[in-house]
């Protein structure tokens, strides 16, 4: 067992939420949205019938929470965990990292990529994989290539607590139901907006189709499963994000898509098989209300990354090791700035000691 699963609060009973928790006695995003219940300006249109559970819609750009329901209720993830996965190993894990795939990755259960025991792969065809197909399997292999399981689960919860998504319990890489974990609609949102922050980021989520080596590097394809792409056709450009089930979870969805010069983000917990069309009629709501009501919370911003290049998904990363990026042009010209400056220093001082000890040695 993990430290993390070690220190977790258990699941909830069917249907009870676990009591929110949250730093400090205060609510992250405002006090509003401490309710359990629905939270929306009172003037705002009425809310279309959603079945989820809990949701927040707001304004990926902004962070502004338009409406929301239960949005710090502590439920579990499903696999939109996996968007903190891509979250903590894409700033740690360079495109072209190679990495194997062991018996264990392609056992694991739920669903798949397909990995072959033994074969290579690119780190860029696993975050594709984890993240269209949500490959259980694919999340395990990049959980093993940034240092084991156990560390990718620490550096998580680690990113987590970054992002100040504190309603988040990390177990595992892939999001499978274990005791403990849990999240909520507001850090789904928050998780999902960091995501939407990086380009590498919307690369992998924001396709329908893609390209996957099969068996021996054979080209074969793969399909995104989030169906918010075929059902919210035509009404706005779907952007992303993740979509998830479980058995506790039951279905899960974290959406983003554009209309205009206007981008929204939804996240649903706890819902059943209308969750795209749930997921459908806050976005259509939240298009038609954008502008038109106050915002009840806010998406909290991150806090700065230590050590780590902020995620541009530039590819310009710190060297050090397998898993770790190569250092910025801009870091490495202050480096070598500071050398430079180090040495003029160096030999300018000892000049001058030699003048000086040669005049002390030309006295009679």
């Amino acid at each position: 067992m993990t430290a993390a699963a070690a220190h977790a609060q258990p699941s909830p009973p069917a249907g009870q939420p676990t009591p929110i928790a949250q730093p400090a006695g205060r609510t992250i995003g405002g006090p509003k949205l401490a309710s359990s219940g629905l939270i929306v300006d009172p003037q705002a249109p009425p809310l279309p019938a959603v079945k989820a559970k809990t949701f927040v819609v707001a304004d990926l750009d902004s962070g502004q929470i338009l409406a929301a329901r239960g949005p710090h209720v502590r439920l579990p993830p499903a696999s939109t965990l996996k968007i903190l996965t891509a979250d903590t190993l894409l700033p740690r894990l360079h495109p072209e990292q190679p990495c194997t795939a062991t018996a264990e990755d392609a056992a694991i259960i739920g669903s798949r990529a397909g990995v072959v025991p033994g074969q290579r792969y690119r780190a860029d065809d696993l975050f594709r994989a984890m993240m269209m197909v949500s490959g259980n399997d694919a999340a395990y292999v990049l959980a093993r290539c940034a240092g084991g399981v156990p560390q990718t689960v620490r550096l998580m919860q680690e990113e987590a607590h970054r992002l100040q998504a504190y309603d988040t319990t990390v177990v595992n890489p892939c999001g499978l139901d274990e005791p403990g974990q849990l999240s909520s609609a507001y850090d789904l949102a928050l998780l999902g907006r960091a995501g939407m922050a990086r380009q590498d980021f919307r690369g992998y989520v924001g396709v329908t189709k893609a390209p996957w080596p099969g068996k021996g590097g054979k080209p074969e394809s793969m399909w995104n499963r989030n169906r918010l792409f075929y059902r919210y056709h035509g009404r706005a450009t779907v952007i992303g994000v993740k979509n998830g089930y479980t058995t506790q979870a039951r279905h899960t969805l974290v959406g983003a898509a554009r209309q205009g010069d206007r981008t929204l983000i939804v996240s649903l917990m706890q819902g059943d098989r209308t969750i795209y069309e749930d997921a459908g009629r806050l976005l259509d709501w939240g298009f038609a209300a954008s502008g038109k009501v106050h915002p009840v919370g806010q998406l909290v911003e991150p806090l700065p990354r230590p050590g780590l290049v902020s995620g541009d998904g530039s590819g310009e990363r710190r060297a050090g090791g397998p898993g770790v990026v190569a250092q910025s042009r801009g870091e490495r010209a202050l480096g070598w700035l500071g050398v430079l400056l180090g040495a003029g220093v160096f030999f300018g001082g000892a000049a001058v000691l030699y003048r000086l000890l040669t005049r002390v040695s030309q006295k009679p």
